[in-house]
């Protein structure tokens, strides 16, 4: 934009104000994830951060397992609130909550455990991957290795073909669509499976961005007008157990431009390229998902 005023930083998904943090407060399946993941890793004791800690819900599960906490947070509204409701909650004393951007945050001593939720599904708008990657980098500098244990441990990126109903009471608007992962997708019909096009294990070294060039496979006949973004986030492993604690962004649906009939086995070409934290438009805008070249010819022809 050419609005001298306008700060992208403050864009919803990268700076969420707090009157949007009580659909985060209220999604238990988020919550109770993080809880069991949390309970599970942090021991009395052990030495947490928490980069992004909003109104501090994700601090408290390991405040109270007895961990010292250092709660990051850039927004001054949410920096007053988390403070008052760790008081509230009679845990103050073990959450220590500091205004800072969490990618200029330089720890003074050892940590035991990194917390991290600024994920939105295809690690689209948020800043999950600069923020993780710049705390490793200042980490690395100031104490050195061993890295701390990061939850979420791993994100896993998907893509998948689908039709998708746009009408709104005889309204026709193909627009973005988020959908709750535990509930029934009324009006999405699958056209293929999920396919993988990236993954982050935050202890290692992971990409800043994403592309994929491949065919996906029609498992059935259908009309082709969206494509359907999942992530799966991996809480905790527990190798001992072969369990793990896992929770799911919600889906997102984005309209293709050009849509078309595809019939089953058919493989489509699909290509896109990002950079984590884009916005959705920037990711439309370099998405391909076209006809196979022989139908393309037979069309021309």
């Amino acid at each position: 934009t050419d609005n001298p005023s306008f700060n992208p930083e403050h864009l919803l998904g990268q700076y969420i104000p707090l009157h949007y943090h009580h659909h985060m407060l209220q999604d238990q399946d988020r919550t109770l994830s993080f809880r069991k993941a949390i309970e599970a890793v942090v021991s009395p004791g052990m030495k947490v951060v928490e980069l992004g800690c909003g109104t501090g819900i994700l601090s408290s599960f390991a405040a109270r397992r007895g961990a010292n906490v250092t709660c990051i947070e850039r927004n001054p509204a949410l920096v007053a609130c988390s403070k008052k409701f760790s008081k509230l909650n009679h845990i103050a004393d073990r959450m220590n909550v500091i205004e800072q951007d969490a990618t200029h945050f330089l720890p003074s001593e050892p940590v035991d455990v990194v917390i991290c939720e600024m994920l939105h599904v295809g690690m689209l708008r948020e800043q999950q991957l600069a923020v993780i990657e710049a705390f490793k980098r200042n980490y690395l500098q100031c104490i050195g290795l061993p890295l701390p244990k990061f939850i979420p441990e791993a994100s896993l990126l998907t893509i998948q073909l689908i039709e998708q109903n746009f009408e709104f009471q005889d309204y026709y608007a193909p627009i973005p669509i988020f959908q709750s992962p535990a509930a029934e997708t009324t009006g999405t019909n699958e056209l293929s499976s999920p396919h993988r096009y990236g993954e982050v294990i935050y202890s290692e070294s992971f990409p800043q961005g994403f592309h994929c060039q491949r065919k996906i496979r029609m498992e059935q006949s259908g009309y082709v007008n969206a494509v359907r973004l999942l992530t799966q986030n991996i809480l905790h492993i527990d190798i001992e157990r072969s369990e793990s604690v896992n929770w799911a962004n919600q889906f997102l649906v984005l309209p293709l431009e050009q849509p078309f009939a595809a019939f089953k086995d058919e493989m489509i070409p699909i290509t896109f390229r990002y950079h984590g934290g884009d916005d959705l438009e920037s990711f439309q805008q370099g998405l391909s998902v076209s006809l196979p070249a022989s139908r393309r010819q037979l069309r021309a022809a």
